[in-house]
């Protein structure tokens, strides 16, 4: 392999799917600003919103996830163009 080119921080990272709590570790270069302790090991600590296992493409489920209001948000905004409130016009 040619030296130089690859990253110096490669070391084992825990990823932590928010939506289900399940935890995972695997090497990585992500930056981390938390630490998890796990089986006695202290690993620095990703934070997902949605991984392979709460993923619907992955679980077969569909699961609808709105943590911040996104779907309220897009209803609000596109409202006036709904077909039931032309009809009243």
């Amino acid at each position: 392999m040619k030296k130089g080119i690859h990253p110096e921080n490669y070391r084992l990272v825990a990823f932590k799917d928010m939506s289900n709590d399940d935890v995972f570790i695997t090497k990585s270069t992500a930056e981390a600003k938390e630490t998890i302790t796990m089986d006695g090991q202290e690993y620095p600590l990703v934070k997902l919103e949605i991984s392979r296992t709460s993923h619907p493409y992955y679980t077969g489920k569909t699961k609808l996830v709105d943590t911040a209001g996104r779907i309220d948000k897009f209803k609000n905004k596109y409202k006036k163009f709904s077909k039931e409130e032309k009809e009243t016009e």
